[in-house]
Order: structure tokens, then C-alpha cells, then sequence
């Protein structure tokens, strides 16, 4: 059967996420909290992103330089969470941080030079942001954080891979 048509798979981004499903907004408190709700987040947060792994990181070539970079969000790190409430974006966003950090370990053992990390993207003006960006937040264009993050991702070494980046290149605390 061979390998992918074109070529070595050398960068994978995935930009999946969703902070609203079906009309339900963040919960703020544990009494708002709703199994389907908390099914249907780690569905699209984590179970996808995944699957995707599960997919992908076999097909990286053995030698050389390769990446795959999936979206998570400062708020899935358990480490900085200062505010709570959002309980299904944040678990499901902590759980991806949780299956990048692994997959990363078995990836180095047959792939030493590949990259698997996770990026905070910032806040970018999408339809997923409208409404939630605070006064005084800097929201960035799709274009400036698309920028941003290539940039983090061509500074990254394979002694990185496993961690969790923000759109400026900073670690973000798991």
C-alpha cells in the first residue's frame, strides 16, 4: 500500500475546538453541569484531536524534522485555572493536554526528531470568541495568530515536544 500520496506528513495542525455546543453556554457553576454537555466537549476537545494522533503520528516519517500541533487553551491548564466555572471546555481542553503529553512520550520512542505539542492561540476574532473577550484583552486577527503560532512551532526543538506553548512562545503550566 505504501505511505501518504505526495510525500513525508511533515506538519499536522489541528484547529478544532468548541467552547459552545448546541446552544449551551460555559457553566459557571457544578449545578449547571450536564453529562451530555460534558460528553459532547470532550467529543469535540479531546476524543477528536485524538483520533487524530492516533491516525497521523504513525504516518510521520522515522527521520527528520516533523510536527503535529493541536489547539488547546490557557483555560485547560489546571495550574493557572485562578477563576473556575467553564467546567466541560476546561476539563476537555486539560484532558488534550493530558493525551498530547503522552502521545508525545511514544511518539520520541520510534520518531526521535518529531513534535507533538499543544498551543494556546491567544484570543483570535472568531465566531468561537464572540461574546467572551474581556475589555483590555488583546484579540488578534486569524491572519496574526496563524503568524504567531507557525513561528512557535519553526522555534521548537524535539526536546520540547510534549509541552503546552502560548502564541508567543511561552510555556503555558500544565
Amino acid at each position: 500500500m505504501g505511505g501518504p500520496v505526495g510525500g513525508d506528513i511533515r506538519l499536522v495542525f489541528d484547529a478544532t475546538g468548541a467552547l459552545t455546543l448546541e446552544g449551551a453556554r460555559p457553566e459557571k457553576s457544578l449545578r449547571e453541569l450536564d453529562p451530555a454537555a460534558l460528553a459532547r466537549s470532550y467529543a469535540v476537545n479531546a476524543i477528536g484531536p485524538a483520533l487524530l494522533m492516533k491516525h497521523f503520528l504513525p504516518l510521520f516519517p522515522r527521520n527528520g524534522r516533523s510536527v503535529f500541533a493541536t489547539l488547546s487553551a490557557r483555560v485547560g491548564s489546571i495550574g493557572d485555572n485562578r477563576l473556575g466555572g467553564w467546567y466541560a471546555y476546561r476539563a476537555s481542553k486539560a484532558g488534550l493536554n493530558q493525551l498530547v503529553c503522552t502521545a508525545a512520550v511514544e511518539l520520541a520512542r520510534s520518531r526521535p526528531e518529531a513534535i507533538c505539542v499543544a498551543l494556546h492561540p491567544g484570543t483570535v476574532r472568531t465566531p468561537l470568541t464572540e461574546g467572551f473577550a474581556k475589555t483590555g484583552l488583546e484579540v488578534q486577527e486569524p491572519e496574526m495568530a496563524a503568524e504567531r503560532l507557525l513561528g512557535v512551532l519553526n522555534g521548537l526543538s524535539s526536546e520540547q515536544s510534549g509541552s503546552f506553548f502560548d502564541h508567543m512562545g511561552k510555556p503555558v503550566p500544565w
